[in-house]
């Protein structure tokens, strides 16, 4: 399972025209669920996320996590984590999960975010979709499990 996570002001998931996610100060949550993922693996990573301190204090350091600040996330599922272009020009997707794998996995991860206290939405499985981001900071965290 791997994670790209950005500190965001503001982002918006989009698909065909219409505002499927939207949140203010928080982390979107780029997902990608490899072979062998499962809900343990799901587990580590939302306990690690909810809690990274990543967030700037009143004194301007990154000590607050999204449980401390109160903040959002939106994960989307986005299997080009797992593509493979060490070979050729074209990348290989053999590494990720096929969609009846992945999908309830993703729905999981975002429900253990959930119970982790973070206001979490999601974007749509599967869509073309449009994530506008706007990185604080910037700060982009890659994290795997």
């Amino acid at each position: 399972m791997k994670a790209l996570i950005q500190r965001v002001k503001h982002a918006e998931v989009s698909v065909e025209g219409k505002t499927v996610a939207e949140i203010g100060p928080g982390m979107v949550i780029l997902l990608g669920i490899g072979h062998g993922d499962d809900e343990q693996r799901a587990a580590f990573l939302t306990e690690k996320i909810a809690n990274l301190r990543v967030f700037e204090d009143s004194g301007g350091k990154m000590n607050l996590s999204l449980r401390d600040t109160g903040g959002g996330a939106i994960v989307v599922s986005q299997f080009t984590l797992y593509g493979d272009a060490r070979k050729g020009r074209r990348p290989s997707f053999t590494d990720a999960a096929l969609p009846d794998v992945a999908r309830p996995l993703v729905d999981r991860f975002a429900q253990l975010l959930r119970e982790q206290g973070v206001p979490t939405q999601q974007g749509e499985f599967g869509a073309h979709m449009l994530v506008e981001i706007h990185n604080d900071g910037p700060v982009t965290i890659w994290l795997e499990k």
